[in-house]
């Protein structure tokens, strides 16, 4: 399974390592994904999707209806 978010599509970006003397090496910066479940009133049922701290962050402020209709709005299938 790819590391991705499954709601806002957001995966790794690659950078540098950078050390004190400057050096650079590659490296990857992972998003911090979790396994979560959420309870969709509107549908009567519980959704285990796997978002970023972000989108859990997003979820609580506007709502999982609402974040969920944006998703699918763009084309998400959840």
């Amino acid at each position: 399974m790819a590391r991705k978010d499954q709601l806002t599509g957001k995966g790794p970006v690659a950078g540098n390592h950078v050390s004190h003397a400057h050096n650079k090496a590659k490296r990857r910066f992972e998003v911090n994904l979790q396994k979560k479940r959420f309870y969709v009133p509107e549908e009567d049922r519980w959704v285990t999707l796997r978002v970023s701290a972000t989108t859990i962050r997003t979820i609580n402020k506007k709502g999982i209806s609402a974040v969920l209709a944006d998703a699918r709005k763009n084309g998400v299938n959840v």
